[in-house]
């Protein structure tokens, strides 16, 4: 079937331009880390962000930075070379940032038409097909400003979403509302699309009369209102997605999804896990169908599991390549290959130049270390 027929003339489906915030330090975080380099899944977080919008197949990403701003620069630049990288000045709020990014996009593009999408580094659940679902409702309703939202049972911290008639007409940040606003359990998500011509020709004229002294992207929803354009209103049902990461208590409940996300395609795609409670997976772990999981196993990196190989209880592999029918109970392995056939002794540790067992036949000889992929080797955060 044609998927284009039911698409408006000019409904292109995807944004042109994807700006990720992760200028903040994340001070909740207790951490000499910057927030946006912890570890999930085996990428940082903003690792995540990124490839939320590389799956949106923006045409450019642009990533905000500030904060511990050369080693956030690194990370981007080993992580995804093609993201333009833009630097926040002093002025501080989400407004400012994104007029930063805006800017360093039209400097070395030229390039400002069509739908701009913005989104938070702190934000790994999110989606590329999300982002494209958003980029076509905004563009299908000939919005200026779309905000995701979507509804919680505690919008403790976050801002509300005003509703005047069932249209978007307002969001207040949680420190700036009333009681009844506070009420509101329609949240907003942090993640945007704009009229390219109406952000860059709005940014610049927004204030920071606010109790932060901030600029606030929020305030382009009264800016299109008052030149009569108009907002909507992207909800999501998937309340994960909108989920931020504000300190360590969060990242773990937000690492422990995407570890029951990651488990559930596996299974459904024929791998036996036989204990997801206990088992740890990377989002760029490959396991064949036919693969078993036994419990207590951590797989982490560029790992690959070949069909009808049995891995743990209790083993740790880490960049490692596991070849068809292999047994390997209560062991660790890392950067290296283990043959098909191969039976390992339990208590084994395998790396690329050493071999510990109590009979080293079970293992042959013929280590070979694992290239990392681009995304596999970045910096890893914690």
């Amino acid at each position: 079937m044609d998927q284009t027929a039911d698409r408006k003339p000019g409904i292109v489906n995807r944004p042109n331009a994807v700006i990720v915030l992760a200028a903040g330090q994340g001070t909740r975080m207790k951490s000499t880390t910057p927030k946006v380099l912890h570890d999930m899944c085996g990428r940082p977080l903003l690792g995540h962000a990124i490839v939320a919008a590389e799956e949106s197949e923006a045409q450019h990403i642009v990533t905000v930075i500030r904060h511990q701003r050369d080693r956030v620069a690194q990370m981007v630049t080993d992580f995804a070379p093609d993201v333009i990288l833009a630097d926040q000045d002093e002025i501080p709020g989400t407004g400012r940032a994104v007029q930063c990014g805006l800017e360093e996009l039209i400097r070395q593009t030229g390039d400002c038409v069509g739908t701009v999408v913005v989104t938070s580094a702190d934000v790994p659940l999110l989606s590329g097909r999300t982002l494209t679902s958003l980029t076509r409702a905004h563009e299908e309703a000939g919005n200026a400003v779309t905000v995701v939202t979507t509804i919680v049972e505690d919008a403790t911290g976050y801002g509300r979403i005003v509703r005047t008639g069932g249209e978007v007409t307002a969001i207040v940040e949680h420190r700036d509302a009333t009681e009844e606003q506070l009420a509101i359990t329609e949240i907003n998500a942090g993640i945007y699309a704009f009229d390219a011509e109406f952000l860059s020709k709005t940014l610049p004229t927004l204030g920071t009369d606010n109790d932060q002294g901030e600029v606030y992207l929020t305030d382009t929803i009264a800016a299109a209102i008052a030149q009569a354009r108009k907002c909507g209103a992207f909800v999501l049902e998937d309340q994960w997605q909108a989920q931020g990461c504000n300190d360590r208590v969060q990242l773990a409940d937000l690492r422990d999804e995407m570890n029951r996300r990651i488990l559930d395609e596996h299974m459904r795609a024929g791998v036996s896990i036989i204990s997801p409670a206990t088992t740890y997976v990377d989002v760029d772990v490959t396991i064949a169908a036919d693969a078993r999981i036994e419990p207590g196993c951590i797989l982490e990196g560029e790992t690959v599991v070949e069909p009808f190989s049995v891995i743990g209880p209790h083993t740790t592999l880490r960049h490692t390549h596991i070849e068809e029918g292999v047994i390997f109970p209560h062991g660790f392995a890392f950067d290296t290959r283990v043959p098909a056939g191969t039976v390992v002794d339990p208590f084994t540790e395998i790396g690329p130049q050493s071999l510990t067992s109590t009979d080293s036949s079970h293992f042959p000889n013929s280590n070979q270390p694992i290239s990392n992929s681009q995304h596999g080797s970045a910096d890893r955060g914690e």
